[in-house]
């Protein structure tokens, strides 16, 4: 614990104001991550023509992003645990700003994916954040901190949009990053003066076998993946880069398992408690990327379809704004409900509120009002589901390894969009219906995305039943809440 922390409680003054701050600052950074994931969506179609390049090409602006996360935020959760998760945080803001400048300074296709990947290893922010606050934060106030923290990332993707398209329709699309660098100074110097460092560190000696292993395989995964539809699904590439998936990752288990540093600790991976919520996450991140894929194309659709709403890509950022209020809004009430029946039980929640979302899509889907309702609703669930998970993951681990568990957390959510998205497009791309001598997707085509996304949140659901019942599953005292037992407090 940071003497910063110390001095006030030995004055007699009471942490929470401090605590406050800290999650203020981490709550932003998060936000600030979730942007730049947004950023450059107003401005894909432009691409080709704004980097003189084929669309093939430029596609990869997107999924540098996707690969570099992927890579990044084991690796970088786990350096948290080993030298300090506020220095690693610190390291991603810093990656983020320096990518979104290289991007700013961009007028060709090569500097742009690399200020895209550069953007891409700050991804680990939230996980770090959340395991910060772990380590902070009162006890009796983590739930809430957490909730919030989580649902930083659906705040920052709902105003991102919006705003990115008023920057890219009034202004040059460098603008874009140069917003995204600045707010990323911001960020960087706001954690620099609020956020402590804990000293709960595991040391020792970094899985350098293991951290390339992973990467590999997640790389060989995820091109698979992303660029299968692309290749063909059946192509020697696509098919070669799963089977090589498959080795290494199998591969790098087996090292794991005999590492005794490993990168990632298998055996408590393997717990229930942290196993099912993993899963659960895969599903839920599923789930909520079909929202993303859907409502934006049936705003934007031509209204001579039937079905389209032939919206601006602005409008498609208003109407999605909403739902990222409601799940700052309601990260509190999950918070409560934690408090009081488990994160277990909020989690659950949560995932019925998303299947309910999706199925009210299914049956409303013709007038812009009937988006913003179930985009909220859909929010609502993800805002119980987003606080629930740091929650059993963290009531789950030794506090010296929250900053893996989390990051392992979200990457198996961003695993879980990955496959909602190729398996979307593949439902897309083959219910169309012509419109002037173009195929575009059907409307049931969207419905059987939408009943997809239903199902996978129900799938969240039976899984999250199988967390044991009568496990530890509220967060161990964190360093704040020991330091307020021990320290003794003036009259």
């Amino acid at each position: 614990m940071s003497d910063a922390l110390a001095r006030p409680a030995a004055a007699g003054t009471s942490a929470p104001p401090r605590s406050n701050a800290v999650v203020a600052v981490l709550a932003l950074a998060g936000i600030v991550v979730a942007l730049m994931q947004t950023l450059v969506i107003p401005i894909v179609p432009e691409l080709p023509k704004l980097l003189d390049a084929p669309a093939s090409d430029t596609a990869w602006a997107v999924t540098a992003t996707l690969l570099a996360a992927a890579v990044a935020t084991p690796v970088v959760g786990r350096l948290g645990d080993m030298v300090g998760k506020r220095r690693m945080l610190l390291v991603s803001i810093v990656m983020l700003i320096a990518g979104s400048l290289v991007c700013a300074l961009a007028d060709s296709l090569v500097p742009m994916i690399a200020g895209r990947a550069l953007q891409g290893l700050a991804a680990a922010v939230v996980p770090l954040g959340i395991s910060i606050l772990r380590d902070t934060v009162p006890a009796d106030k983590l739930a809430g901190s957490t909730a919030v923290m989580s649902a930083s990332l659906g705040v920052g993707g709902a105003l991102g949009l919006p705003t990115a398209a008023f920057i890219a329709d009034n202004w040059d699309w460098h603008v874009l990053f140069w917003t995204s660098a600045a707010l990323g100074v911001v960020s960087l110097l706001l954690v620099l003066v609020v956020v402590p460092e804990s000293k709960t560190r595991t040391g020792g000696r970094f899985d350098l076998v293991g951290s390339l292993g992973l990467s590999a395989g997640l790389v060989a995964l995820l091109l698979a993946v992303s660029k299968g539809a692309d290749w063909g699904w059946t192509s020697g590439t696509t098919l070669g880069l799963g089977a090589a998936a498959v080795v290494i990752l199998a591969a790098w288990g087996w090292w794991e398992l005999k590492a005794e540093q490993p990168l990632v600790d298998l055996r408590t991976t393997a717990k229930a408690q942290v196993l099912f919520t993993n899963l659960a996450s895969i599903a839920l991140g599923f789930s909520m990327f079909a929202m993303s894929l859907v409502l934006p194309q049936l705003m934007q659709l031509p209204e001579q379809t039937g079905y389209g709403l032939g919206k601006s890509m602005m409008t498609v950022g208003l109407v999605l704004a909403p739902q990222g209020f409601v799940m700052m809004v309601m990260s509190a009430v999950s918070a409560q409900i934690t408090k009081a029946k488990g994160p277990k039980v909020t989690l659950m929640i949560g995932a019925l509120i998303v299947a309910a979302g999706y199925g009210l899509n299914i049956l409303l889907m013709s007038e812009v009002w009937h988006l913003v309702l179930v985009s909220c609703v859909i929010g609502a669930g993800v805002g119980f589901t987003y606080g629930a998970m740091p929650a059993l993951i963290m009531g789950a681990v030794d506090p010296s390894q929250t900053g893996a568990a989390n990051s392992l957390n979200t990457l198996m959510r961003s695993l879980g969009t990955s496959f909602a998205s190729a398996i979307a497009g593949v439902i897309l791309a083959q219910m169309t219906t012509d419109f002037g001598g173009y195929a575009l997707p059907s409307e049931n085509g969207f419905k059987v995305v939408m009943a997809i996304g239903a199902g996978a949140a129900l799938v969240a659901f039976l899984l999250a039943g199988f967390i044991p019942k009568n496990k530890q599953t509220a967060v161990q005292p964190s360093v704040a809440e020991e330091a307020e037992e021990t320290t003794p407090v003036k009259a």
